[in-house]
């Protein structure tokens, strides 16, 4: 690819808004057929602005596509012990099919004790000891929503992963290690960078699929990005930037996801997607994905 030519865009949007119109008429069939709707329960400790927010979007869109939305919201001075007696409440509740506990959690809670406290049938942001390996042994389960969305994108353009070098600049458990995992599951031979990789720029070069997700602006540069490479940027920082400093990306990459509408769109339409899948083989309907 030419210094002159121009990356095609992914378009998260677009494919997240079929995904959800989906999702929408598989709920409706599922009421019709069972007598009970999807139901999503969201779990939120304390008052930050920007969790609060997260909730109400994510309650919103579920309510938009027929899916029940139950909400427990508890105060920031809420224990372990409490947090995981509420959780384990809707665990056990039959009219409950996926549970979403919104993190981060206060600082003095336990966060992986509450995550654990989710039934791995309710897990659908994928984020339970038991999804996470069921993941790794390419066993059916639930993925964590981002890494999820960003796999469905891949196959949305026709981006086969098998053969490819695929490198990873982030590691956190909820993004970089299980879109790793995913992509090796699809054949790739996966790079894994972080803050202590040695000539970071050299790995990057050797991209032929680059997924940055490490939380800081602009930190991948265009002229590290290997011609013709497919860049996903599931960066999100202030100012709708991503980590890829996406203007000099444009002209090295063949496909690249923009900030916003790229990423970030894909991933409640996959937490849309695996309530309802949970819904339907809680209720003996099968799944179809």
């Amino acid at each position: 690819m030419s210094q002159t030519q121009t990356a095609r865009l992914m378009d998260g949007a677009g494919l997240a808004r079929r995904i959800v119109e989906q999702s929408t008429a598989r709920a409706a069939q599922i009421t019709r057929e069972s007598g009970t709707p999807p139901c999503l329960a969201t779990v939120l400790v304390g008052d930050d602005p920007a969790s609060v927010t997260y909730v109400r979007m994510k309650r919103s869109r579920s309510e938009k596509a027929g899916i029940v939305s139950r909400h427990v919201g508890l105060p920031a001075t809420t224990t372990t012990a409490e947090l995981v007696d509420a959780i384990t409440a809707l665990s056990q509740d039959p009219e409950v099919h996926g549970i979403l506990l919104q993190h981060p959690v206060p600082p003095h809670i336990d966060e992986r004790a509450a995550f654990e406290a989710i039934a791995p049938e309710k897990d659908v942001d994928g984020l339970t000891l038991s999804s996470f390996a069921a993941l790794s042994f390419g066993l059916p389960g639930f993925v964590p929503c981002t890494p999820g969305g960003i796999m469905r994108l891949l196959e949305e353009y026709d981006v086969d992963p098998a053969g490819r070098h695929a490198v990873v600049v982030g590691r956190s458990a909820i993004l970089g290690k299980p879109v790793g995992m995913q992509l090796l599951a699809a054949n790739a031979t996966v790079t894994y960078c972080h803050s202590r990789t040695t000539d970071l720029a050299s790995m990057v070069r050797q991209a032929d699929i680059l997924v940055a997700a490490v939380g800081r602006p602009r930190f991948i540069r265009g002229e590290d990005i290997k011609p013709g490479a497919v860049v996903i940027d599931a960066g999100y920082n202030p100012g709708n930037v991503g980590d890829v400093d996406f203007e000099s990306a444009m002209t090295r990459a063949s496909l690249i996801t923009p900030v916003p509408g790229g990423v970030g769109p894909m991933t409640i339409a996959v937490l849309l997607a695996q309530t309802v899948d949970a819904a339907a083989r809680q209720l003996g309907l099968g799944s179809d994905h």
